[in-house]
């Protein structure tokens, strides 16, 4: 009987994480769709972006302009599409480099450049905070590079991982939104 409680157990628990590898890669999944839209929407801007960070020498800034957001494109379309057992490591790879890249640009106090994390109407400058909530994303995607159990084709186990996929991708919006409007103008008049 002892037996039969730890198995039923560790199955417990591969559902859960399942459902939370799930929620993970849907959510990272659907912030690196919508960083990539208005980037390819506006390559140009984008490119303008790309230069502040003063990081790539001017030959490549163009390809990197074009390539970067077609890249983080299919990365979001393979984390939300269940392949992210294959995708993760890219993925975290990609949330790490730009951290690094506002690291950089924050240590050389440079911290006015705005982010480029997409849509340029929620321009915000770099801080820490935007470092930490990439790294943070990346976190999200650890059970991957173990093995998330699959969690089938259970139907109230799917749901709870699609509604905590939202859930991630709103709270992204969430902390975007709020960290643009502390950093507008209309902001700086009240303080």
């Amino acid at each position: 009987m002892a037996d039969g409680g730890a198995s039923t157990l560790a199955v417990l628990g591969a559902a859960q994480l399942g459902v939370l590898g799930y929620a993970a890669s849907l959510g990272v999944g659907l912030v690196f769709m919508q960083a990539a839209v208005p980037k390819l929407r506006n390559t140009q801007l984008f490119a303008g972006v790309l230069a502040n960070y003063r990081l790539l020498p001017g030959f490549l800034i163009a390809p990197a302009a074009l390539l970067l957001p077609i890249a983080e494109l299919w990365v979001g379309l393979a984390l939300m599409l269940d392949h992210a057992s294959h995708f993760a490591p890219v993925a975290m790879a990609l949330l790490l480099l730009f951290a690094i890249a506002m690291g950089i640009n924050i240590a050389r106090g440079r911290r006015e450049i705005d982010c480029g994390c997409g849509r340029s109407d929620l321009r915000q400058p770099l801080s820490w905070l935007l470092v930490v909530r990439n790294v943070l994303l990346a976190a999200l995607l650890l059970p991957y590079l173990g093995t998330v159990p699959d969690i089938g084709l259970n139907l109230v186990n799917s749901a709870i991982a699609m509604a905590g996929g939202i859930t991630i991708y709103l709270l992204y919006l969430l902390f975007n939104a709020i960290g643009a409007l502390a950093a507008s103008p209309l902001a700086a008049q009240r303080r």
